[in-house]
């Protein structure tokens, strides 16, 4: 057994890259631990494992004394004189414990130590993979639904997609292939794997595909500034260039819209609506009631409050099912946002 250790261990740094010499202390470590809980509680013994030929010792450190008065820390002048004559009073001597039972209890904890601490280096894999991957996006396959959530395969790790960060109106199907935004990744004591956070309702999910499908994003000519996004149903983004020759819309948007629409089907047909960032806050105002068309804006930068007047056949356009227009261009903009058709625009005024 003790050359088969050093062979596994070679194989395992070669192909696990898991130090052997630090597996070599964990086992050292172990087996005084397991000494002192079969045989001797004493506090000087200590285990090696010998580099070379894999075989285990166990030693006790005694305190060279001229008169013994502590036979587990001490050995006499003579005793150690014995073993060689270099020792003198003070001196440490370790000298080996035979014991025969010892060698099959070291051979348990070596296989022991060495199957948690593959585990370990796995699950620290897994981790530090995802890790890396934490804010972005990652396609998985759907595996199962559960009462907590549907179970989606990452590839070397499982991930539950809450209900929390599940899009409300999506069905997934089992086996198919989506993409999730990783929210965060820790690790979880008792747990073999990484527990992953995933989502399919972040905001920032939308900004990975945006990034994934315009070169220019890549390139960082065309900046994503803002998102407001109410998942299922519709998202607001707002962008600018760089440079002048590069309209930030159209980049995103692509020819015959192929980029936005690669989008919109990994998000299973929620509409997008890309505004172009404006410095001048009306504008940029007048961008985000988009697609409703407006007649005028007056925005006060230090309240962060717009009054908006659009045609009186764009209100509800303007304002959407259930608020939902006039709510992402608020969030968007960060401006509490008041919209008025043009008669009630004129009522006001004459009021």
């Amino acid at each position: 057994m003790n050359s088969e250790l050093i062979e596994a261990l070679n194989i395992l740094e070669r192909e696990k890259d898991i130090n052997k010499e630090v597996l070599l202390e964990a086992i050292e470590n172990s087996l005084e631990t397991a000494y002192k809980s079969h045989f001797d509680k004493a506090d000087n013994v200590s285990a090696t494992v010998d580099r070379e030929t894999g075989d285990f010792k166990i030693f006790s450190a005694k305190k060279v004394v001229e008169e013994v008065t502590d036979p587990v820390e001490e050995i006499s002048l003579d005793s150690a004189r014995e073993i060689s004559s270099k020792y003198n009073v003070d001196d440490v001597v370790n000298i080996e414990i035979k014991t025969k039972d010892f060698g099959r209890i070291a051979v348990g904890v070596a296989k022991s130590v060495i199957t948690q601490k593959i585990r370990e280096e796995e699950k620290n894999a897994v981790y530090y993979k995802y890790h890396s991957k934490e804010k972005d996006i990652v396609t998985g396959i759907v595996q199962k639904y559960t009462p907590r959530g549907i179970v989606i395969n990452l590839g070397q790790v499982d991930a539950l997609l809450l209900e929390a960060e599940s899009v409300r109106q999506e069905r997934l199907k089992l086996n198919e292939r989506v993409k999730v935004y990783i929210v965060e990744v820790k690790i979880v004591e008792r747990s073999s794997t990484p527990k992953i956070t995933i989502s399919r309702s972040h905001p920032e999910l939308v900004r990975r595909l945006f990034e994934a499908e315009v070169a220019e994003i890549q390139d960082g000519i065309v900046e994503i500034l803002g998102i407001a996004r109410e998942a299922g149903s519709r998202t607001k983004i707002s962008v600018r260039s760089k440079h002048a020759k590069v309209d930030p819309v159209g980049a995103c948007v692509g020819v015959n819209g192929s980029r936005v629409e690669a989008v919109v089907s990994e998000l299973r047909g929620e509409k997008i609506d890309i505004i172009r960032w404006s410095e001048n806050s009306a504008e940029f105002i007048e961008q985000a009631i988009s697609p409703a068309r407006v007649i005028y804006v007056e925005a006060d930068d230090d309240e962060k409050t717009a009054y908006v007047v659009v045609p009186d056949n764009q209100l509800s356009l303007a304002i959407g099912k259930e608020g939902q227009n006039a709510r992402l261009a608020a969030r968007l903009t960060g401006y509490r946002i008041d919209i008025k058709s043009e008669s009630q625009a004129r009522e006001l005024e004459q009021e």
